[in-house]
């Protein structure tokens, strides 16, 4: 049988597919079996030993000449399963840092407040930024940003060149960029 499978692992090296299913059927058992004495989740031991195959599909033209295969194969296998499973203790504590995190991200009522205050803020001085654009600037700003169109669609539009579009939409973002920047939002 391990000669079975010596002459189906030279055969995937090659690219024959045929093989590999050939291996994953005259091996899949074994590996279950061993994985399961690894691990107690069949599932996670079903999905790595499935996973250990299209790997070796994928890698085929690198795969090294293995004398025993199941061997080579037992190890592949064990090496999926202990990366998975630092992969969850990974995930694990990661969520429990995030539910410990948000049991002290609650905010306080007064923090609430100064937040909306300032976007409040925020959004007043955008509304003064936008008044201090042209109405070219201003429809220029909207079909780029708000629709979503491009460049070549915006100069078709509205009849200009791509060079003028760009220009204005640039000049417009240049003029809101200083009037935010700027304290109370007043150009100077």
């Amino acid at each position: 049988m391990d000669e079975d499978n010596r002459l189906y692992w030279e055969q995937v090296r090659q690219g024959d597919k045929a093989a590999l299913f050939a291996l994953y059927n005259n091996t899949y058992f074994h590996l279950l079996r061993f994985g399961l004495k690894c691990c107690a989740d069949d599932e996670l031991v079903k999905d790595c030993v499935n996973q250990l195959f299209l790997s070796l599909w994928d890698k085929r033209t690198r795969l090294p000449e293995v004398e025993q295969v199941k061997a080579y194969l037992f190890t592949a296998l064990r090496h999926a399963l202990i990366d998975q499973h630092h992969y969850q203790a990974r995930q694990g504590a990661a969520a429990r840092d995030m539910a410990i995190e948000g049991d002290h991200s609650e905010l306080s009522y007064e923090e609430i407040i100064i937040r909306v205050q300032h976007d409040e803020e925020l959004k007043h001085r955008l509304h003064l930024a936008l008044q201090q654009l042209t109405p070219r600037q201003t429809e220029l700003i909207r079909l780029k940003f708000f629709e979503g169109l491009s460049y070549e669609q915006i100069a078709a539009q509205t009849e200009q060149t791509i060079k003028t579009a760009y220009n204005t939409v640039y000049d417009a973002i240049k003029t809101l960029r200083q009037a935010l920047l700027q304290p109370g939002g007043k150009k100077s």
